[in-house]
């Protein structure tokens, strides 16, 4: 040891361990970025550090922006403030051990109540602290509740409903569940679920909120049974965005609390009255501003209307998003779970479920249902996120997002109350249009893969996966606005290659394996995408590409190679190919670079950023597929 080195190391005030470094500045940064954005690029056509710094700035649907670098000066939030107190941005609770984390929350739809009862039990079991019931004519039924909940503990089990079609016929059966099951009135946990804004949405029809205190009512001898939810993750369902969901969900909760208020009750109890449900995605960040920001925004409207500080927290029920579920290559679904698990807890969620990876098979089994459970038990336990109060509290990026998201969904909401507030907004079709663009948007970003899902649109499997699954019943026929799920587009390309026997299309790749290797695998997946083959042809001469492009007997080909094998070999080749019988000939990567060849013997082209869902559909009508 150094003689400078004292003997206790307690008495070492401070350890800096970039000590021995210079600080950057943020022109070497820019510098570095640079070197990386330029590395590859033709001399004279680099970029600049405004092009190279546009490159790396993302903006969402919302319009909200991120940029390449956060800073503590420019970003930070002078106050971090508390988890467990007021606005309660970093959450309404205070971790502190295993007991203090959030209740693992278990979905389930089956109306079978023979099947159900024994996987619902199978749930408390394995590690779920609460359990979550549709009740629909499509799920569980209602006059099925107490035999689809024979032998819970009722005393110890959370319990919760919710309902498409009419969750006070849901909160009717458990209300009355809870009512004969004889237990003490303080042990009870659950949620009723009334939501009658969100219904109308998916029913087409108009909300009536006039019986809301009859569930307020029914519940003040439950402490722990909240009566009404506000489902911002149906919203996220029907296509709308971050802001969105939060604008629409904060919007009905005002709508519930006057309401409630106008009704006798006071406003202290209306805000207590409310469970909100949001969706968890794969963006993870984005995720965790927005659930923090979604309690930063209550809280406001809180003030404003007069609530008690400490009774302005909102509870969250996060719950893994439906619409980013994918059909095809379905254990992908485990990945996604896991990071939308991972978001809500350290969201500070107090509730979440994670949808089982087969949702969107079927009904889910024994063992589909326990990965989910036991995503939120490693994440929790073994993990330790749930000894752990907002992790993300102070990150730079995090903050910022957190208070432009509430900045924007709070324009939205006094659009919302400018027409009359929530109901009438629904009512009158803008809220279905605001939707509808931003579900035009997406399917743009998805169909250019600026938006990719793996499994789907990225690193697609050629083949079909089937999982052996318990059909659902026939979905209800709700005529509200419709949920779909981000993998229907490419789904449904699928569905019709398969139908078709999966046809294919030939690769002519020209030259060597160093010289066509990275074209072909990015042209395979693409075509892959969309569940039709491809036949790889290597090398040869024109005459020899064209006679093996003959016997194939694909109408349609793509050449695959770089610049250089292209500006001497490309357009003989497509000119064989077309002799030989091709309807259509495309070039993988820039048409410029045949260099002087007639670039009209090709059809197009496929390159990064290209529709996809379109560039699919028409290779399957040139392949014959109706």
């Amino acid at each position: 040891m150094s003689e400078n080195t004292p003997d206790n190391p307690s008495q070492v005030d401070h350890l800096d361990l970039a000590a021995d470094f210079d600080a950057p500045t943020h022109e070497q940064w820019e510098v570095e970025v640079l070197k990386v954005l330029n590395r590859g690029r033709p001399e004279g056509k680099e970029l600049n550090v405004e092009q190279a710094m546009k490159r790396l700035t993302h903006i969402s649907i919302d319009g909200l922006v991120t940029k390449p670098l956060y800073l503590k000066d420019e970003d930070s939030v002078e106050v971090l403030g508390l988890p467990g107190q007021a606005p309660f941005t970093r959450g309404t609770t205070v971790r502190g051990g295993q007991a203090d984390a959030w209740d693992i929350r278990q979905l389930h739809e089956d109306p079978d109540p023979v099947a159900t009862n024994k996987a619902v039990l199978e749930d408390f079991e394995r590690g779920a602290t609460s359990v979550w019931l549709r009740i629909d004519d499509d799920a569980v039924k209602a006059e099925d509740l107490p035999r689809t909940l024979e032998g819970v503990i009722v005393d110890i089990a959370g319990i919760a409903v919710s309902s498409f079609a009419d969750t006070e016929r849901a909160a009717e059966a458990l209300a009355s569940f809870f009512e004969q099951s004889g237990a003490d009135p303080d042990s009870l946990v659950g949620n009723l679920g009334v939501d009658p804004i969100l219904t109308a949405a998916l029913t087409g029809q108009e909300a009536d909120l006039s019986n809301l205190k009859t569930w307020v009512d029914r519940t003040a001898n439950w402490p722990g049974v909240t009566p009404l939810v506000v489902d911002g993750s149906l919203y996220h369902d029907m296509g709308a965005t971050p802001a969105q969901e939060m604008a629409f969900t904060i919007a009905t909760g005002i709508a519930y609390v006057r309401a409630l208020v106008e009704q006798g009750v006071d406003v202290d109890t209306a805000f207590e009255s409310i469970l909100f449900r949001v969706s968890s995605t794969v963006d993870q960040f984005p995720t965790i501003a927005r659930l923090r920001s979604l309690r930063l925004v209550w809280h406001r409207v809180g003030e404003v209307l007069g609530v008690t500080e400490e009774k302005r927290g909102a509870r969250q029920h996060a719950i893994t998003s439906w619409r980013e579920i994918s059909r095809e290559d379905p254990y992908v679904n485990l990945l996604r779970g896991t990071i939308q698990c991972f978001a809500a807890a350290v969201g500070m969620a107090e509730i979440v479920t994670v949808l089982p990876f087969d949702t969107a098979y079927g009904l889910p089994n024994s063992f589909s249902r326990r990965m989910a459970r036991n995503t939120q038990v490693i994440l929790s336990e073994e993990a330790n996120i749930g000894r752990v109060n907002d992790p993300a509290g102070g990150a730079w990026w995090v903050e910022s997002h957190t208070l432009a998201l509430a900045e924007k969904s709070w324009e939205l909401i006094q659009a919302v109350e400018a027409e009359g507030g929530i109901q009438a907004y629904l009512s009158s079709g803008k809220l279905e249009a605001d939707v509808q663009a931003s579900v035009k948007e997406r399917a743009k970003r998805l169909s250019t893969r600026k938006l990719g899902r793996t499994g789907v649109s990225e690193f697609p499997k050629v083949e079909n996966d089937s999982l052996d699954r318990a059909p659902r019943p026939a979905p209800l026929e709700l005529n509200g606005i419709e949920r779909h799920r981000d993998a229907e587009l490419f789904e449904a390309i699928r569905d019709r290659a398969i139908a078709a026997g999966q046809p294919n299309v030939f690769l002519a790749c020209l030259g060597a394996r160093r010289d066509f290797g990275g074209r072909e695998m990015f042209t395979s997946n693409l075509v892959h995408v969309g569940a039709i083959q491809t036949v790889s042809h290597e090398g040869g001469t024109p005459e020899e590409i064209a006679a093996a492009f003959k016997e194939n007997g694909s109408p349609m080909a793509i050449l695959c190679s770089s610049a250089k094998v292209y500006a001497s070999q490309a357009v003989d080749v497509a000119n064989a190919l077309k002799e030989a019988g091709a309807e259509k000939v495309l070039l993988a990567g820039n048409i410029k670079e045949i260099g002087d060849g007639d670039a009209s013997v090709f059809d197009g082209t496929v390159a990064m950023g290209m529709d996809v869902v379109a560039f699919l559909n028409e290779t399957l009508e040139t392949l014959g597929v109706q």
